[in-house]
């Protein structure tokens, strides 16, 4: 799906902000908002504009959900959607979706398993775990609870994307995202319907903003599902995949601060009581 040509950016309330995390509201494995950007959206919302991050974590940083403020929060690439603070919907895998995810046959994979309680993990013998997987406590898979739900699977392996190619025929309903540039190593996979489109959706309608008064923020795959379906779209970053899908594009995270403010003056503008 392509957008369509000369799209006008939205200028009146209501209003919904939807933004990645990594790449977009902050850089690459990043966790500070930058100070600009910040400051925009203070002034978003006090306007009277929502706003929500919508991400492929499993965890928003506590010092991004400060700085936002968000109203809603969507993670696991929106599988895990918060309104308000309450839980309003959880993806999981099935017993048997699970069985087939796992069953990668990629030799020395390093595999990560997200549950509720916690990360677990299983790595090739004699590596050890990344320093963010330690940081988080992760444990060995073989210590998963038992009937524990599943609600994302990550795979780092220079062949995932052969995996993901038989993985999309053999369970066409789960979603994958990465193993492409610029992830070529990297997969996430999460349950039917865990996609940011979806996620999008479900806040939108919790807020009661329509689609059509939503503008998204994203800069790589799994951003594709959220950028389709919104009601203006903006590209960060140059990644070419993202174009036809996108209305508007800024550089980088530190490139969104400027752009948030000139969307505030239009709004600003368009709001004042005529006089």
């Amino acid at each position: 799906m392509t957008r369509p040509p000369e799209r006008p950016r939205p200028r009146r309330l209501p209003l919904l902000l939807a933004f990645d995390l990594d790449g977009t509201l902050i850089p690459d494995l990043g966790r500070e908002v930058p100070a600009a950007t910040v400051r925009a959206l203070a002034r978003l919302r006090g306007l009277g504009a929502r706003v929500a991050v919508i991400t492929g974590r499993d965890a928003a940083p506590p010092q991004v959900l400060e700085a936002a403020q968000p109203d809603a929060v969507a993670t696991n690439n929106g599988g895990r959607v918060e309104l308000q603070g309450e839980l309003h919907r959880e993806a999981r895998f099935s017993e048997d979706e699970l069985a087939a995810v796992l069953a990668h046959e990629l030799e020395e994979a390093r595999v990560v398993v997200f549950r509720p309680s916690g990360l677990y993990a299983e790595l090739p013998p004699g590596h050890a775990p990344e320093a963010w997987m330690v940081e988080r406590g992760v444990r060995p898979l073989a210590q998963a609870p038992a009937g524990e739900p599943t609600l994302k699977v990550g795979f780092y392996h220079p062949g995932v994307a052969d995996f993901a190619a038989r993985l999309r025929v053999s369970h066409p309903h789960l979603v994958l995202t990465g193993a492409q540039p610029p992830y070529s190593e990297f997969l996430t996979v999460t349950p039917a319907g865990a996609h940011k489109g979806a996620a999008l959706t479900l806040i939108a309608q919790g807020l009661g903003v329509e689609l059509e008064r939503t503008v998204v923020f994203g800069d790589s795959d799994n951003d594709v599902a959220m950028l389709e379906i919104a009601g203006y779209a903006v590209q960060v970053g140059h990644l070419p995949l993202l174009a036809p899908h996108a209305d508007d594009r800024v550089s980088g995270p530190q490139a969104l601060g400027p752009y948030l403010e000139e969307l505030a003056d239009r709004l600003e503008a368009a709001e004042a009581p005529a006089t």
